[in-house]
């Protein structure tokens, strides 16, 4: 059997020759280095989500890339969720209990992950503390995902001596610039359009994929695709939906799935089921990636309607297929959406009900931000742009080697 992998060099469609050749030589002066990525998950989220092509493509360009996730108990990740959530403006009582769980878990996760790495790069605060237990002799790096816009403040200056250790912070938005004595970076994420979930599908696929879900297709299709979680707002959502119901009809479908580092999720899709009913889905397939496709392709409206985001790639996906998004007005979805030009901004739920009204009736209005939505990921939110902000920071380090005699400290 024949295995492919894709490169930088199949993005030429869609980036042109010339970006293809400036990332190619970008990544000439970085033959060999070595670079490890730990998160805690491999599959659920954004972050995996990127993980997964950026790494592949980094090897492919020579660079050779690992990537790690950390092991927890149950314990761990029940309270990385709530440092997350608080992280995001939620609220958590630091316990010590908390505290020395969270430590000792890492701790653990050091002792058996033996590093001699060029770069190091860790995400969120699952790993964040990895960087006490080693002799550091090269850049370590903590790439943040999330809203940090308004921190628990005790969970910050909790975490704020083990961020203070690194060599950089990568952030995704600069409004979720802190003040810190270390330089930030703001890489604002992107898609692979080449995988199962990004694909060109036909028609008979779609509906394969709809039927075997048994998904109405008599009535527009309004969906949510995003994890079981209280900042995506689900419930909000539904209401929404039932205000926009009583002037067109339509179908909703909420679709989500289970991290392996989010205990919530089950819980949060468990509160959703007593809102069912004929013309409301709450279906928990979202590993299906042909049907998170098949949805987002199908869907007269995509809604991401989050409370806090640290991005929304689920945003890129739908505007990747031409999908006109309604997502709420906050975090990353801000520098995706161009409210009224190619989706929607909202703030509350009577904004997304009308919204939603206003895009089911309207047709051409449809396609029309469809179609911008589609440029404006094709010009700022494919993988090889943020494979290229990740090239040039590794040069700079790199010239910072060669500076200080290979030291990174």
């Amino acid at each position: 059997m024949k295995h492919t992998l894709i490169k930088v060099e199949d993005y030429e469609q869609h980036i042109g020759a010339e970006t293809v050749e400036r990332i190619l030589n970008k990544a000439k002066s970085l033959q060999d280095l070595q670079v490890i990525n730990f998160n805690s998950t491999y599959y659920g989220g954004g972050v995996a989500e990127m993980l997964s092509p950026l790494t592949l493509l980094m090897n492919g360009l020579g660079i050779k890339t690992e990537w790690r996730v950390i092991q927890g108990t149950p314990d761990f990740f029940n309270i990385t969720k709530k440092m997350h959530n608080a992280l995001q403006g939620g609220n958590i009582n630091l316990s010590e209990m908390k505290m020395q769980i969270y430590e000792d878990v890492i701790y653990e996760n050091a002792f058996r992950n033996h590093l001699d790495h060029n770069l190091v790069l860790l995400h969120d605060p699952q790993p964040l503390p990895m960087i006490t237990h080693y002799k550091k002799h090269s850049p370590w790096i903590w790439r943040c995902h999330i809203d940090l816009t308004k921190p628990h403040t005790e969970m910050w200056n909790y975490l704020l001596p083990f961020i203070e250790k690194y060599d950089a912070v990568i952030m995704s938005c600069r409004e979720y610039a802190q003040k810190l004595s270390k330089p930030q970076f703001f890489f604002m994420p992107a898609i692979n359009p080449f995988n199962i979930k990004n694909q060109d599908l036909s028609e008979s696929e779609m509906d394969e994929r709809l039927a075997h879900y048994n998904i109405p297709t008599d009535l527009p299709l309004v969906v949510q695709v995003s994890r079981f979680d209280p900042w995506k707002d689900p419930q909000g959502v539904i209401e929404a939906f039932r205000l926009a119901r009583k002037e067109v009809d339509a179908t909703l479908v909420l679709l989500g799935n289970f991290a392996t580092d989010d205990p919530e999720g089950a819980e949060i899709f468990e509160s959703l089921l007593e809102s069912r009913e004929e013309r409301i889905l709450v279906l928990p397939h979202g590993d299906d990636t042909a049907l998170v496709n098949t949805l987002q392709r199908r869907a007269d409206v995509v809604l991401q309607k989050s409370i806090r985001e640290g991005f929304g790639l689920t945003v890129t996906e739908a505007m990747w297929k031409g999908t006109p998004v309604i997502g709420g007005n906050v975090g990353g979805i801000r520098y995706q959406i161009q409210d009224g030009h190619n989706g929607f901004l909202v703030s509350s739920i009577e904004e997304a009900a009308q919204r939603m009204v206003q895009l089911l009736k309207d047709d051409d209005l449809r396609s029309r931000m469809g179609q911008n939505a589609r440029e404006t990921v094709k010009q700022n939110f494919l993988m090889t742009r943020y494979l290229e902000q990740y090239l040039d920071l590794f040069n700079s380090f790199e010239a910072i080697f060669r500076v200080n005699g290979n030291n990174g400290s």
